[in-house]
């Protein structure tokens, strides 16, 4: 094995407060990583095999420091959720050849200090990708989000923004098994159709396509929504806070329309949480690890059952990577964005 090899990685330029752009990212060629983890460490050294594209990512493109997890180094390889080979090894738990999965750089190999965020995947024949997606962390935003937050009840009105992503397919998905009447929205024609057709949902639109959101909620969920799964923010979620059952319970998930902006919108009809007794609550998925064992049993068993499916959008190579997450800021992306560095 090499001593030392060449490493190319994807930095970040500069901070930004706008939509984030191919040209805020680069890839770095040059800089040189040992293939040996320092004795006395307690790391290892990885070789990247797949990267995850998640919005919340975008909140680490500003120079920022009051959120719940620090701003990206500039010139740094950026970093996020990842599946990896251990190349060596200096702690114990893990050894040369595992395959594992957590937060690591986008770049070709990595040194990780911090073993205890690290995870071993017990291979069998799911793909490995699906460890930053369906059984990563999106699938256990999904699942938390769900079960947890939203405390579902057999034939309750479940309403779901961005629902042909990462999080919001599954979340469909599982409300559907516990007996939910599910509706999705999402920004084209071809997501509303794996929405129905794939997912399995009930209905489905298109918010592109409504002029007025407020009507259209109206017209898929006559009898209100008892359960709000928000992924976006804005005008979605004051047109859903008017459709809110009495009792009924938001899921705040994520809000992908107001974080590429310095000037988030202000949300209008708050008051409706009051006499409607409506909870709204927003999580990490990170508060409720002790859950992760029953949520890889759950998801897996339905899976290969068939009771669940699920959808990547994947590109290869690392130096296509600041275009794939683009991708989850112009709507193009379809499913779950995945970048393929090296195959294992």
């Amino acid at each position: 094995m090499a001593e030392e090899v060449e490493n190319r990685k994807i930095v970040l330029k500069r901070y930004i407060e706008r939509m984030p752009v191919e040209s805020d990212m680069e890839l770095k060629v040059g800089g040189r990583i040992k293939l040996k983890a320092p004795s006395g460490s307690g790391g290892v050294v990885v070789k990247n095999l797949y990267l995850s594209c998640d919005p919340y990512m975008r909140g680490r493109m500003r120079d920022f420091h009051g959120s719940y997890i620090p701003p990206f180094v500039l010139g740094e390889a950026i970093r996020g959720f990842g599946v990896s080979k251990v190349v060596d090894s200096d702690d114990p738990k893990f050894k040369r050849g595992d395959i594992v999965c957590g937060v690591t750089g986008w770049e070709e190999y990595s040194f990780i200090e911090r073993t205890e965020e690290l995870r071993k995947i017990e291979q069998d024949d799911l793909p490995l990708s699906y460890h930053v997606g369906l059984l990563g962390m999106p699938g256990f935003t999904a699942y938390v989000g769900f079960y947890e937050i939203c405390s579902p009840k057999k034939g309750e009105y479940v309403f779901i923004s961005a629902a042909a992503g990462a999080v919001g397919q599954l979340v469909g998905q599982l409300a559907k098994l516990h007996g939910c009447y599910v509706v999705g929205s999402a920004g084209s024609s071809e997501k509303v159709d794996l929405l129905k057709n794939k997912f399995g949902f009930d209905e489905a639109f298109n918010y592109k396509e409504e002029k007025d959101l407020d009507a259209a909620l109206k017209r898929y969920f006559p009898n209100g929504i008892d359960i709000y799964f928000e992924n976006v923010g804005g005008p979605m979620l004051d047109a859903v806070l008017l459709n809110m059952r009495v009792h009924g319970r938001i899921a705040v998930c994520g809000m992908i329309s107001q974080n590429s902006t310095s000037s988030p919108q202000g949300i209008h009809n708050l008051y409706t949480l009051i006499y409607k007794r409506v909870t709204m609550k927003g999580f990490l998925q990170s508060d409720y690890v002790h859950l992760f064992p029953q949520f890889l049993d759950h998801v897996i068993s339905n899976f290969k059952q068939g009771k669940i499916v699920y959808i990547e959008d994947m590109k290869h190579g690392l130096e296509n990577a600041p275009a794939a997450f683009v991708r989850l800021f112009n709507g193009t992306n379809v499913g779950k964005q995945v970048v393929c560095v090296a195959q294992e």
